[in-house]
């Protein structure tokens, strides 16, 4: 009887249900969501890493200057570290979804609501998002500069040589109308693609690896690091897992967010981490020789003809899949920058039929390809300056989220031995860490280090300067996120309203019995 009158109940409720509110919607509602599924997600952060291709760099760099047992317990060591602010970093996405990832996180971290006066929890929010859009773009730009000689060279094994500047310009243009095309064709679509791709080419090196000896080493030539061999190589793993957190960008997109999320955010490190270390010991075991010199030598290496067309054509898609990451997670990072009004406007423009931000798409790719040329043309040759002034951005997004989690546990009260120290201990590293590339870089003449890590400092003060002089509105927007809104309540649960501190409240229908309003009794 009781479960009958509880239904009636509910029944009743549902037909006296106030259909006629204004209805109130999530900031992100523009994105398709709910769409992806673990599988996507882990094939979106898959293909920002690359893998197969750190895998092959840091072969290349183990069999060069023999770090050996040092070097392998390196990057094990890193790779811990790298969990370590995927722990961080989950901390937040197991509570909330945002499409600006990070830079969305360190503001929840602040435990301030945003103002007209720009306090410093707005500096660092603002911080963290030029540090994340100059991160990506870098890594888009590395990456999509290697996709087209890459391509070039393959299409060279198999038929004519087309490689020269017009060929270059040709295909960039060809790469970036490509990467745009299935960005916005649909997310699904292409994590999934690109998840194909990235495991393809993963196979292919670990089975070369595996099947192939040889004690000779590479002749490609090398620039000599400003680190030595052990911290170098500790950097490069750092750099090579870059984009390891990229699925959460697509938290409002993903089935069970909080739940899918934080899982690939964890998963994806350890993956790599694993493929990491058994690259470094192929190297050093002679099983990493043959695939270092098939990719940078070609048959002059030795290799036969058919393993140096099978590598080029596996590195060549994992650069294109990384490059694909990369514009597919730095849309979403301008998306909703463009949601808040702190970029400008048109990039919150979601595509009809695909809802996926097409103008962010289109932006992101165009200032990467335009970065191709300006890289091949003036950066390739110092490639360790550009790595290091990307690692230095990351670092600082990174060590905000750190402490920025450690705020936010602290302030709701769900603080334990465990996050305390986990938090404390990434941010305090990540501190030293970009101290520690400060002074080596002005040590060993690579100004742009400290260039670079000065520019983003002060990044956050001089936007957040800038918004409250021609668009102070923007600030009391920061810090959106995928919320509840009234189509995702069943009929009769109650009335979804905005309060006046712009926060969201369930309050019972009109018309309902007092009694049975969803508060009574608790």
């Amino acid at each position: 009887m009781a479960v009958s009158a509880a239904l009636r109940a509910a029944i009743t409720r549902a037909q006296n249900a106030d259909q006629h509110s204004e209805p109130v919607f999530s900031p992100l509602r523009g994105l398709g969501r709910g769409r992806l599924t673990p599988i996507d997600l882990l094939g979106q952060s898959l293909s920002t890493i690359a893998p197969a291709t750190g895998m092959v760099f840091i072969a290349l760099w183990m069999i060069t200057y023999s770090p050996g047992y040092v070097g392998l317990a390196a990057i094990a060591a890193t790779t811990s570290a790298v969990f370590l602010v995927a722990f961080c970093i989950t901390q937040f996405t197991r509570r909330l979804a945002a499409a600006g990832s990070l830079y969305s996180f360190v503001f929840q971290g602040s435990g301030i609501r945003a103002t007209l006066t720009a306090g410093a929890g707005i500096r660092a929010t603002l911080t963290a998002g030029a540090a994340l859009v100059l991160g990506y773009l870098g890594i888009s730009v590395s990456v999509f500069s290697q996709a087209v000689p890459s391509l070039l060279d393959t299409i060279a094994i198999v038929g004519p040589d087309v490689r020269g500047t017009a060929a270059t310009v040709i295909t960039t243009v060809a790469i970036a109308l490509a990467v745009a095309w299935i960005a916005v064709r649909g997310v699904r679509f292409a994590t999934r693609a690109i998840l194909v791709v990235e495991a393809c080419s993963l196979i292919l090196i670990v089975v070369v690896m595996l099947a192939t000896h040889s004690d000779t080493t590479t002749a490609v030539a090398l620039p000599n690091p400003s680190l030595s061999a052990v911290p170098f190589l500790a950097m490069l793993t750092v750099l090579s897992m870059a984009g390891f957190e990229s699925s959460a960008f697509f938290g409002p997109e993903a089935k069970r967010p909080l739940i899918s999320v934080t899982r690939t955010v964890l998963i994806s490190p350890i993956i790599c981490g694993v493929l990491f270390v058994f690259a470094a010991w192929a190297a050093m075991t002679g099983h990493g020789a043959t695939i270092v010199g098939a990719y940078f030598e070609g048959t002059a290496s030795g290799a036969s003809a058919e393993v140096v067309l099978a590598v080029k054509i596996g590195m060549t898609c994992s650069w294109f899949a990384s490059t694909l990451g990369c514009a597919q997670a730095g849309s979403r990072l301008l998306y909703s920058m463009g949601i808040e009004r702190v970029l400008p406007a048109p990039l919150a423009r979601v595509h009809r039929r695909f809802r996926t931000p097409y103008v962010a798409v289109l932006a992101f790719v165009a200032v990467s390809a335009a970065g191709v040329f300006i890289y091949s043309d003036t950066v390739r040759d110092d490639s360790g300056s550009f790595d290091g002034v990307v690692e230095t951005a990351l670092v600082c997004a990174y060590t905000l989220v750190a402490f920025a989690s450690w705020k936010f546990l602290r302030r709701i009260g769900e603080h334990t031995s465990l996050t305390r120290i986990c938090t404390l201990s990434v941010s305090t590293a990540g501190a030293g860490l970009l101290v520690y590339i400060v002074l080596d870089g002005a040590v060993h003449g690579m100004w742009a280090l400290p260039i670079a890590a000065l520019a983003v400092a002060v990044s956050g003060t001089v936007w957040s300067s800038l918004l409250r002089r021609a668009r102070p509105e923007s600030l009391l927007m920061v810090g959106a996120f995928d919320s509840v809104e009234t189509a995702d309540l069943l009929p009769g649960a109650g009335t979804l309203l905005i309060d006046g501190d712009g926060r969201r409240r369930l309050v019972p229908d009109r018309g309902t019995a007092e009694g049975d309003s969803p508060e009574h009794g608790r």
